[in-house]
Protein backbone atom coordinates (compact mmCIF):
# COMPACT_ATOMS: atom_id res chain seq x y z
CA UNK A 1 0.00 0.00 0.00
CA UNK A 2 1.64 3.71 -1.03
CA UNK A 3 0.96 6.50 1.35
CA UNK A 4 -1.80 8.89 -0.13
CA UNK A 5 0.28 12.21 0.72
CA UNK A 6 3.68 10.84 -0.89
CA UNK A 7 3.00 8.15 -2.67
CA UNK A 8 5.89 5.84 -0.65
CA UNK A 9 5.48 2.69 0.91
CA UNK A 10 3.44 2.77 3.83
CA UNK A 11 4.94 1.27 7.61
CA UNK A 12 2.92 -0.46 9.72
CA UNK A 13 2.69 2.22 12.84
CA UNK A 14 1.29 5.04 10.63
CA UNK A 15 -0.62 2.93 8.20
CA UNK A 16 -1.83 4.40 5.41
CA UNK A 17 1.10 6.33 5.97
CA UNK A 18 4.60 5.89 5.37
CA UNK A 19 5.43 8.70 8.33
CA UNK A 20 4.34 10.92 11.28
CA UNK A 21 4.90 13.54 9.00
CA UNK A 22 2.34 12.38 5.99
CA UNK A 23 -0.11 11.42 9.10
CA UNK A 24 0.01 15.00 10.26
CA UNK A 25 -0.19 16.36 6.67
CA UNK A 26 -3.39 14.85 6.56
CA UNK A 27 -4.44 15.84 9.91
CA UNK A 28 -3.79 19.47 9.13
CA UNK A 29 -6.02 19.16 5.86
CA UNK A 30 -8.65 18.03 7.45
CA UNK A 31 -8.69 20.49 10.14
CA UNK A 32 -8.38 23.55 8.11
CA UNK A 33 -11.02 22.20 5.61
CA UNK A 34 -9.00 21.35 2.45
CA UNK A 35 -11.00 17.75 2.97
CA UNK A 36 -15.00 17.77 3.24
CA UNK A 37 -17.87 14.98 2.85
CA UNK A 38 -19.98 16.07 0.69
CA UNK A 39 -23.51 17.05 1.74
CA UNK A 40 -26.91 19.38 1.96
CA UNK A 41 -25.38 22.34 3.66
CA UNK A 42 -28.83 23.66 4.84
CA UNK A 43 -29.30 19.94 6.50
CA UNK A 44 -25.91 20.79 8.72
CA UNK A 45 -27.48 24.17 9.57
CA UNK A 46 -30.80 22.53 10.73
CA UNK A 47 -28.78 20.18 12.79
CA UNK A 48 -26.25 22.71 14.25
CA UNK A 49 -26.64 22.72 18.23
CA UNK A 50 -28.60 26.11 19.57
CA UNK A 51 -26.24 26.60 22.33
CA UNK A 52 -22.67 26.54 23.26
CA UNK A 53 -22.83 23.36 24.67
CA UNK A 54 -25.13 21.34 22.51
CA UNK A 55 -28.83 22.65 23.39
CA UNK A 56 -30.42 25.75 24.72
CA UNK A 57 -30.38 26.31 28.62
CA UNK A 58 -31.97 28.63 31.25
CA UNK A 59 -29.00 28.06 33.53
CA UNK A 60 -26.59 31.26 33.59
CA UNK A 61 -23.16 30.71 33.12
Amino acid sequence: MSCPICGKTSVEKYRPFCSKRCADIDLARWLNGSYVIPGDLAEEEERAPEGPLGGASDRPH
